[in-house]
């Protein structure tokens, strides 16, 4: 029997000095936070780290674990994490078209990939935290659990 393949990813939402969101325009999935996968040997705190620097230009400090998404039919984890900017400068990479800080509210209207703006909107509210999302990978998503 082969052991199971999981993906684990690590993502951010990053807030600066105004209260602004940084956010990353995917040529996939357009205006997103950003992160991505967990390499082997790597903790998801600085995957979430590398993966900011990398997509973005911005250098964090994580603040605190948010909670995770899982999408049970594919076995992908994404880890959420809140973190402060400290330093750097917004900057694309072949991962990111556009890269800026924007309003709450103006950044929670820009995010329209499947549950991507439910995943910001639960780490910007201490209340739901910590929270476990199962979720499957079809087009109708479900909310299973949340702690």
């Amino acid at each position: 029997m082969n052991p199971p393949k999981h993906i684990v990813s690590a993502a951010t939402i990053v807030l600066n000095d105004q209260g602004e969101i940084l956010l990353i325009k995917g040529p996939r999935r357009g205006w997103e936070m950003p992160g991505g996968q967990v390499e082997e040997g790597e903790s998801i705190k600085d995957a979430a780290i590398r993966e900011t620097k990398e997509e973005s230009g911005i250098d964090i400090a994580v603040i605190k674990f948010c909670g995770i998404f899982q999408n049970v039919d594919r076995s992908i984890f994404n880890t959420l994490f809140l973190a402060k900017a400290i330093g750097g400068v917004p900057a694309t990479s072949p991962e990111s078209l556009e890269v800026g800080f924007f309003p709450i509210k103006q950044a929670l209207e820009m995010v329209t990939w499947k549950n991507f703006r439910q995943r910001i909107e639960y780490c910007l509210d201490d209340r739901v935290q910590p929270f476990y999302v199962e979720f499957s990978g079809g087009k109708n998503e479900e909310i299973i659990c949340k702690l």
